[in-house]
This record gives structure tokens, C-alpha cells and sequence, in this order.
């Protein structure tokens, strides 16, 4: 029959047990309790090496002397060590990939890792290495902000996670290793005292259920969950059975060790005696001081269902299980099972009875304040904690095992920072499109690179003894890769016709002010000019007809100072046969003409003038109709004056002077015609209007005749 020493080096008080093991069945067959003789230990940990180690000493001296020389003892880390931290993290999915289990797995990491950070910077080192991960729970993924049951093959522009992780200092082993070795112990096995508590209270078989195991000691409550086969959750609250013995002392005012010893008596009679530090004895039922101490175990039983709550997502869970001396607090279960909203037998003590195979027989203590210090000798034994070393590029790292280590957790005992191992994203590209700013994202970094012993693996493998990994930053994204048409719409060639010669008009494309096409790459800061929808202006200018443009151009004239626009000078451009502006949009297969425009002369100018008017009659003139006609006013360039027939050029700059309209008279005749002098050269002449004498002054109308006779001509043989 083999013999195992435990020890539960709790708050108040140091358990030592005496296992005997036979065939997997457990016997009880010594056990020591001894209380510290002064504080020497905090929330779970050692802060009086010395102290405690005497108190060590005394209960294996003890021991020795009925069971001979002890040289190993199997201990377990107190529950209330462990830490629990909440975290968050995320990071940009946008563009990428459907995200695989790795990528999820990536992201809880850098969650537990930020925890980690936390949980250290709560304390004065603030290093994070010097804090072991026990465990981590996803509460919930987020996708785009909204909460989603899984990232997996999911696609949006942020993936997000919020985990609760439990870490152990290292200090709290290293203290504890201390104390058994000025003890003259050697630390055989070691153990957590959830793990212990529920490897004998919850097999397996049973934790697929959603159990809470809560032992309650003096200084705090550690509780642990189970869900889906497996121990989800650790938590504790610096709670406990003081702040019910401070209750009692307060309330039957009695010194703490009295109000300490009524409260073991209250679960074990009716009623109880005391005597108050005034010397006065008084008996109380067990019902009169549960009322009276029952806001502290309201209290009690709040603070315990909050933790619960919050390691559970919020959720109460199916039973709940009280270990520990001060699960015997009355009425301590049914406050629980109100403020977890569960039926009161979901909550229940349990003592060493409910253990499988263990026997026990002639106990100083018994019943749930057993529980742990029964556990740790057996856990400690079937499924001792072991240290794992292991080499994360090339570096020794000794990991504590308390549960199955994967490469991820050897990647954060290295201080290894999972966000910063993926590549980053190339460079963007910052351009202007047609003047407006347009940035191009560069491609995604790759994962990081893992080798376990030299082969491909991922953070999700398990870790061995004297594995060797090597794990190296994802490479950078690249920059991005586009070309101009992956920007524009590839818009074909036109075929227009200009003056009935058939031509091909190609969009503008330009980089940085110089001719380009759909193909050409595009890098940082480029400018691209991009014209698909072309005017007739435009047309003219790419198929190389400069000289047709002045055809698009106004005729003007300065008159008198003033800019005059003459249309009718102009050139004109036909659409399809429709006269159109310059500014007029080209399709496919349009036909353009276009018509210069035209030199006019003075006179045709004069005759486009609103307000000019031409004077003009019609006469018979020696039985010959003849035209009278004169401008009523005459146009001056450079101050010269211009004739009827002169050209005009766009630009020109002219004068032009209003004469007036005046009567003709007989001798403007002469103006239109020629007359022939008689041979001799001295005849005389006679002027006649409408067969009367008249002469040169004199006023004629339209339709006037006039003759020019001539009296002393020879006559002709």
C-alpha cells in the first residue's frame, strides 16, 4: 500500500493528510490542522516564508512520529492566487479572405495576451512573463460591432473578441517550493486547489455539465466552472467565512476566536452559549443568530453569485457545489440559490462522503473542509501539474502545465507579441483621378511562419517536452498592383467622320501630363487625366484639325470702340446636318462639317448693319432707266476710308460716320453715267427734267426724266 503526504496550506490554517492508496482506492488514514500563529498568509500567497514553513514543520514532525521520516509532500497552488482578466481584441478583415480557424485562433491570442499584460500591470513589476495562462473562455466574437456565434468563413470590415483568461503568478509557486524546502520537503507532486477539489467532486463523466465548485475558506472564495467536458473557469472573491465570524463578533459582541468557535458550533446544535467580552453569558437558537448575521451572508452569497455569473457569460449555471469550512454557514445555499435564480436543492455542501473510493474512519475534522486537502493528495497524484521546456527560437522557456499546452501558449510564455508577428500591409498609394483623390490600399501581410522540430504548425498544435520552435514575422503586404484600367471603364474607340473624311477618335488618357493606356501601372502619387465623353472641340483638337477650330470661333469686328459679335461672318458646324455649338458631345458614327467662315467686304458689312440704310431712286436718263444709289455712311481704318468692295479681316478695328439721308439732284446723275462730249468740243447743252429747262441744283424725284441736250453740235453727215 502506497503512502501519499499532502499538504493544503490554506489562509488561516495548514491541512496535512496521511492518503493511503491501494488499487485506486483511497484510504484517510491521519490528519493534522494546524493554524498559523500569526498572518503569514495573503489571498493564497506566502508572505512569511519562515512562518509558514514552521507551521510545515510542526504538522510533518507530527506525522513522522506515527508514520515514519516524510521526504515528499504533493501541494497544490491555492485557487485564490489565480487572476482573471477580461479582454478585447480586433483587427481589420476588410478585403480579405473568408477567415479560417488560424486567424481566429491568432485573434484569442492577442486577446489572452493582452490580458496577460493586464493582469501584470496590476502588480508593480508589470512584466507579463510573470504570469502563467491556466486557461481562457471566448465570451463572445463580434462581427462589424454586432455580436455573432462564429468568425468562421465570415467576411466584414472588423472581426472582433472578447475573452476572460485566468492566469497564476510565478511568484506563488516559487514561494511555496521555498517553504517546503526550509521544511526539509521536496515538492513530489503539484496541483491547483480547484483542479483538486473538482478532479474528486466532478469526474470526467460529469463535466459536461455546467457545475460551479465553490470553496469557501476563511480569507476567500475560489470558484471553478465546468462546461462541455472540461473546466472552463476560474475565479475567486476575497470573501469568506471572516466576514461571517466578524458578523457574529459584532453581533453578540464577542471576541473574533469566540465568535470563530460559535460559528463551527452553529451547525452542529440548536443553540448556542457564548460569553461577551463583558463577561455576560447568553444562550441563542441557531435561528435567532442566523437573523441576526443574515445581511453578511446576504452578502456572501452576492458577491459569490456576481463571480459566478461573470465567469459563466452571464448565464446561472445548472448546479452548484459548497466546499470548504465556510460552505457550513447556515442558510449560506438557500441566499444562493435565490440570487442565482435556481431551485434550492441546485445548491448543495459536499464533504468527503461524496468522494468515490475514499475511505475514512476516526477523523479529528470532517466533512467539506476536507475536500481540498483530500483532492490535492489524489489530483496530485493522478494528474500531477508538470514543468514543460521547451526552445522558442532558440530561446529556453519552462512552462507549468495544468492543462494540454499548445504552441500558442509557448508563443506567450516567450513574451512573444502574436498582433505584431502578422506582416503589415504594403504602402498605399495616394493619386488623383480627374483631380480627385483616391487612395489605393496595399495587399494584406501574411500570417506568421511556425515550424515545430522543423515542420509547418500552428498555434493550435500541441506542445511536448524539449519541443523546439521557431516562429518568424508574416511578410509585409505588398504594394498595390493596378493598372489604369482597373481604375476607369475601358471605353472603345469612336468612329466619327469630319468633312466626309471617315477618322477614329480615342479617349483622352494621360499620366502626369503624358499620353498613356489602360495598361500602364499605376505608382504613388501619379496624376491620371481621363476624358471619355468627347465635344467637337474636343474631337478637332485630338484628330489634329487645329486650323478647323478658328471655324469655331465668333467673327468680331471693334465699331466705334465697341465689340461687335457678327454670326453671320462666322463659321458654322453641322451636327448630323443640324447646326450645333462647338460644345456639342460626339457619337458614334456622328458626321460633323465643318465651314469656315467667310471674308466679308465693306459694303456687306454696311448691309448687315441695322441701322444703316441705302438711298437710292430709279430715273430715265436719255431714255435709259438708270439707278441712283449712295451709302448714308462711309467706314474709316486707320483713318482712311474704306471702299464698298474692301475685305474685312476678324479683329479689324473701324470708324464708321453717319452722313445722313439728303434730296438727289440732277447732277448725282452723272455719278452713275457717262457722258459724251460732241467732237468739236465747244457745244453748248441744254438740261431738261421732265422736258422743262432746269440745272445741276435741281431737286429730282423718282421716276424723274432727265436729258442732257446738246445745242450747237454739228450735225453729222
Amino acid at each position: 500500500m502506497q503512502k501519499i503526504f499532502s499538504l493544503d496550506i490554506g489562509t488561516r490554517s495548514v491541512v496535512g493528510i496521511i492518503l493511503e492508496e491501494k488499487d485506486g482506492k483511497y484510504h484517510v488514514s491521519d490528519i493534522e490542522v494546524e493554524e498559523h500563529k500569526e498572518r503569514a498568509m495573503l489571498d493564497g500567497q506566502i508572505h512569511d516564508v519562515p512562518a509558514v514553513s514552521t507551521v510545515i514543520s510542526s504538522i510533518k514532525k507530527k506525522l513522522e512520529g506515527k508514520h515514519g521520516p516524510l521526504h515528499k509532500v504533493c501541494v497544490a497552488a491555492a485557487g485564490r492566487a489565480l487572476k482573471t482578466e477580461k479582454s478585447h481584441s480586433s483587427f481589420s478583415i476588410k478585403g480579405k479572405p473568408l477567415l479560417k480557424k488560424e486567424d481566429i485562433l491568432h485573434l484569442e491570442l492577442s486577446a489572452v495576451q493582452q490580458a496577460q499584460a493586464q493582469a501584470a500591470d496590476a502588480e508593480s513589476d508589470g512584466k507579463s512573463y510573470h504570469y502563467y495562462c491556466v486557461g481562457y473562455s471566448v465570451l463572445y466574437y463580434r462581427l462589424d460591432g454586432e455580436e455573432i456565434g462564429s468568425l468562421i468563413d465570415q467576411q466584414g470590415d472588423e472581426a472582433g473578441v472578447e475573452i476572460i483568461a485566468t492566469f497564476l503568478p510565478r511568484v506563488v509557486v516559487e514561494s511555496l517550493l521555498a517553504a517546503l524546502s526550509r521544511a526539509g520537503l521536496e515538492m513530489e507532486a503539484l496541483t491547483l486547489e480547484p483542479i483538486a477539489a473538482i478532479n474528486v467532486l466532478i469526474p470526467p463523466s460529469m463535466r459536461r455539465l455546467n457545475v460551479a465548485l465553490v470553496d469557501i475558506g476563511a480569507g476567500t472564495s475560489d470558484i471553478a466552472l465546468t462546461n462541455k467536458g472540461t473546466v472552463t473557469a476560474y475565479g475567486m472573491v476575497p470573501t469568506a467565512g471572516d466576514e461571517i465570524t466578524e458578523a457574529l463578533s459584532d453581533a453578540l459582541l464577542l471576541d473574533f476566536p469566540l465568535a470563530e468557535k460559535a460559528k463551527r458550533e452553529l451547525h452542529q446544535s440548536e443553540s448556542i452559549t457564548v460569553t461577551d467580552i463583558l463577561g455576560f453569558e447568553s444562550e441563542f437558537t441557531v435561528q435567532e443568530v442566523v437573523e441576526k448575521i443574515h445581511p453578511s451572508i446576504q452578502q456572501l452569497a452576492g458577491k459569490i453569485s456576481h463571480e459566478i455569473l461573470l465567469l459563466n457569460n452571464q448565464k446561472p449555471p445548472q448546479a452548484v457545489m459548497l466546499v470548504g469550512g465556510g460552505s457550513l454557514t447556515p442558510a449560506l445555499n438557500v441566499e444562493l440559490a435565490i440570487s442565482l435564480n435556481l431551485p434550492e436543492n441546485r445548491v448543495a455542501v459536499r464533504g468527503i462522503e461524496a468522494i468515490q473510493n475514499l475511505s475514512f474512519s476516526d477523523l479529528p475534522a470532517g466533512g467539506p473542509e476536507l475536500v481540498t486537502p483530500v483532492g490535492i493528495a489524489i489530483a496530485a497524484k493522478q494528474a500531477p501539474v508538470q514543468y514543460v521546456s521547451i526552445h522558442v527560437n532558440d530561446q529556453p522557456i519552462r512552462l507549468f502545465e495544468v492543462k494540454d499546452l499548445t504552441i500558442g501558449d509557448g508563443l506567450l510564455a516567450a513574451g512573444q507579441r502574436i498582433s505584431k508577428l502578422y506582416g503589415k500591409p504594403g504602402p498605399a498609394f495616394f493619386i488623383s483621378v480627374n483631380g480627385q483623390q483616391v487612395t489605393l490600399p496595399g495587399g494584406y501581410g501574411d500570417p506568421p511562419v511556425i515550424l515545430k522540430n522543423g515542420n509547418p504548425a500552428s498555434v493550435e498544435d500541441r506542445l511536448l517536452n524539449h519541443d523546439r520552435i521557431t516562429v518568424r514575422k508574416g511578410d509585409d503586404g505588398p504594394p498595390p498592383n493596378v493598372k489604369i484600367r482597373d481604375l476607369l471603364d475601358d471605353v472603345p474607340d469612336k468612329r466619327v467622320t469630319i468633312n466626309d473624311k471617315s477618322l477614329t477618335l480615342s479617349p483622352i488618357l494621360l499620366k502626369n501630363g503624358t499620353k498613356a493606356t489602360m495598361d500602364d501601372l499605376i505608382e504613388d502619387g501619379d496624376s491620371i487625366h481621363y476624358e471619355a465623353k468627347d465635344t467637337i472641340v474636343d474631337s478637332l483638337k485630338k484628330l489634329g484639325y487645329e486650323g478647323l477650330l478658328q471655324a469655331c470661333k465668333p467673327f468680331r469686328l471693334t465699331i466705334n470702340g465697341k465689340d461687335t459679335f457678327i454670326p453671320a461672318f462666322g463659321g458654322k458646324i453641322t451636327l448630323n446636318g443640324v447646326e450645333v455649338k462647338p460644345t456639342a458631345a460626339v457619337s458614334y458614327g456622328d458626321k460633323i462639317i465643318v465651314t469656315p467662315p467667310v471674308t466679308p467686304t465693306v459694303g456687306e458689312l454696311m448691309a448687315k448693319r441695322k441701322d444703316y440704310r441705302e438711298q437710292s431712286i430709279k430715273i430715265m436718263f436719255n431714255d435709259t432707266p438708270v439707278l441712283l444709289k449712295r451709302e448714308t455712311a462711309t467706314a474709316y481704318k486707320e483713318g482712311l476710308p474704306l471702299k464698298e468692295n474692301d475685305t474685312l479681316n476678324p479683329g479689324d478695328t473701324i470708324t464708321i460716320e453717319e452722313k445722313g439721308v439728303h434730296h438727289f439732284i440732277f447732277q448725282d446723275v452723272f455719278n452713275h453715267v457717262e457722258v459724251a462730249m460732241p467732237d468739236n468740243g465747244n457745244a453748248s447743252f441744254q438740261l431738261l427734267l421732265n422736258g422743262e429747262e432746269t440745272t445741276f441744283y435741281e431737286e429730282i424725284q423718282a421716276g424723274d426724266r432727265l436729258e442732257i441736250r446738246w445745242t450747237n453740235a454739228p450735225h453729222k453727215n
